[in-house]
């Protein structure tokens, strides 16, 4: 096979901005810069909400009789206005996403395959090689590719399987290999790039399913389009899983792609999600190759858009992918999400807040999921001043009595300081309802016509994602420490694969450095002291919200003690199949107690921190 060196990345040529014509349809208009009204209508209803509530939240700083109490106050205020924003976000993406499917919808009629340029379909894998992934990639109605099998795997077996499969398909398939994995998928696709010489070029994911006509759909938009560096497809899960935790959570991933991505192409920034796209490889070229971070899909987006190109998200072309088959392989992969999001944050924020031709409207649509990640941290600091400080300081004790079989039974809770009645206001625990609920109202939507179907689906979901905050702060400080994020492969059954990463010795001293080292380096999910933090978090909250008396919050301390256990004992384990109700059972019960009651900010402090 032929070398080719890439092109400079100093290559500057612009984009055209006018695009042909095909089957009648005026693709210039397909792809433009994104109309700002979604997120005027964010930040005004957010000012509204500043407006209205923020006199009554600043007198709670009445309370505070030193300098302690201020501070626990202050960061009380400010988290609830960065949730009161992302609530808003959420909401905004449920409305202009009705409009948008109900009104402007973008279907592309179809565009004749006027032309059919050379397409190479990069198959990646590391240890996860999937044959039926692969079949739907040969399998392919268009006239002119060749499937490249990017092979990074270290397991004897997994390589038996590729070099069998390309052995049977040495036509159309091929096989490349690289004597290390330096930048992981970035530097694995960089490397086969380099020697490729196709107009086009494709990325499947190990389990993806790719349909049939899915280059004969996506390769004419980039043909009829100069100023489309990619067009990314629709995602589902995938129906055939054996997986009984797939086959209860992915109906989140059909979800969560129809509603939270077509509108990209209108109101936001069309992100490359990393696999079922296909891309333009002069962009490539143009910008010097992919960036090399975990998060490259992201990274290259911003870069073409920096000279011009615009993504697409082509509703109609759907691909299928797993949800990962078991808890462990859940977890793993939101660590590596997690890190990497905070090492592009790390790494390209700054680019991304400078770059001229990036529009304000496509920023904060790259912005809002990407701090939604590192934002968990905050929720969790969030937990330990609501539920911990601020009950220290400003609680008062009260009895509360319990009648069963006839006895009275009296307990001492704690209530907070009467000076918080500023915000015990229906108006204040409607907008506080409001940021519970918005993280989920799309699936709420969605599923309102079968709600057996849909409890069920917010049990799971509560029992999984809602537990994951201490997980997520300990991959955010993590990455703190050490300034690196590691691409941990989902698919893979064990880590033995993953380097020890270095702490930073200007941020940790010199004797703590032993101690912490083995806790924060990996900041895997399999290590036994990432999951004793996660148990001991729910059970030392747990008692808190006891002695609170806040029901919601213990659900969620409940999921934080049982999303290591079920880790270990796994999802078809027949106690945790029941046990993963109790949560959201108990959520809801708190949230019905509060509706009576209008207790105040006694049960609506866990109303803040669900996106997180």
């Amino acid at each position: 096979m032929k070398i080719i060196t890439p092109k400079s990345a100093t290559n500057t040529e612009k984009p055209e901005t006018v695009g042909l014509q095909a089957g009648g349809y005026k693709t210039r208009e397909l792809i433009k810069d994104p109309k700002r009204i979604m997120y005027v209508f964010v930040f005004v209803a957010w000012l509204i909400c500043l407006v209205w509530f923020e006199p009554r939240l600043m007198q709670l700083l009445a309370m505070a009789n030193n300098i302690s109490g201020w501070i626990a106050l202050m960061l009380l205020i400010v988290f609830i206005n960065i949730a009161w924003l992302y609530g808003l976000y959420n909401i905004s993406i449920v409305l202009f996403s009705i409009y948008y499917r109900k009104i402007r919808k973008t279907i592309l009629p179809a565009i004749p395959l006027t032309s059919t340029p050379a397409v190479a379909l990069l198959y990646t894998t590391c240890n996860d090689f999937a044959e039926k992934s692969v079949l739907s990639c040969v399998k392919q109605d268009y006239p002119r590719y060749t499937v490249y099998i990017l092979d990074d795997s270290s397991d004897k077996n997994s390589m038996a399987q590729v070099d069998h499969f390309a052995s049977q398909n040495p036509e159309i398939v091929k096989v490349i290999r690289r004597s290390n994995r330096h930048a992981f998928k970035a530097g694995n696709l960089n490397h086969a790039l380099a020697m490729l010489d196709e107009k086009y070029f494709a990325i499947a994911d190990a389990d993806e399913i790719l349909p049939v006509n899915f280059l004969s759909k996506t390769v004419p938009v980039l043909e009829a389009n100069d100023n489309c560096g990619f067009v990314q497809a629709n995602h589902r899960a995938n129906p055939d899983t054996n997986s009984k935790l797939s086959k209860a959570l992915g109906i989140g991933i059909d979800i969560h792609w129809q509603w939270y991505q077509p509108l990209r192409n209108d109101y936001g920034f069309v992100m490359f999600l990393g696999h079922g796209a296909v891309l333009r490889k002069t962009c490539w070229e143009q910008i010097g190759g992919f960036p090399e971070i975990v998060s490259e899909d992201l990274g290259f987006a911003i870069r073409i858009r920096e000279l011009g190109y615009r993504g697409f998200f082509q509703e109609d072309v759907i691909c299928y992918e797993d949800f990962p088959e078991t808890v462990r392989a859940f977890r793993v992969r939101h660590m590596k999400w997690t890190r990497g999001t905070c090492e592009f944050l790390s790494k390209e924020f700054r680019r991304l807040i400078k770059a001229k031709k990036i529009t304000w409207q496509e920023k904060m649509d790259i912005l809002f999921p990407t701090l939604n990640l590192p934002l968990t941290l905050l929720f969790f600091c969030f937990m330990i001043n609501a539920n911990l400080i601020l009950p220290y300081l400003f609680g008062v004790k009260q009895p509360i009595t319990f009648v069963s079989g006839g006895e009275e039974h009296v307990m001492n809770i704690i209530r907070m300081n009467s000076g918080f009645s500023v915000i015990n206001s229906l108006d204040f625990y409607i907008i506080t309802m409001l940021t519970f609920v918005s993280p989920v109202l799309c699936f709420v939507i969605a599923l309102a016509h079968k709600p057996i179907k849909l409890f069920r689906f917010l049990s799971h979901s509560t029992a999984l994602y809602a537990a994951l905050s201490p997980l997520s702060s300990i991959g955010v400080i993590g990455y703190f420490f050490t300034g690196k994020a590691s691409f941990l492969v989902t698919g893979e059954k064990h880590n033995s694969n993953l380097a020890p990463l270095v702490l930073r010795s200007e941020i940790i001293p010199v004797p703590f450095k032993k101690s912490i080292h083995n806790f924060l380096s990996k900041s895997h999910p399999d290590q036994k002291s990432i999951q004793f933090f996660e148990i001991s978090t729910g059970i030392i909250f747990g008692i808190v919200s006891v002695f609170m008396f806040q029901i919601s919050f213990l659900g969620l301390c409940l999921a934080f003690i049982l999303l290591p256990v079920l880790h270990r004992l796994g999802w078809d384990n027949l106690v945790m199949r029941v046990a993963v109700y109790v949560p959201f059972v108990l959520i809801l019960l708190g949230l019905v107690l509060s509706s009576l009651n209008m207790i105040g900010m006694q049960s609506s402090f866990f109303g803040y921190g669900f996106h997180f």
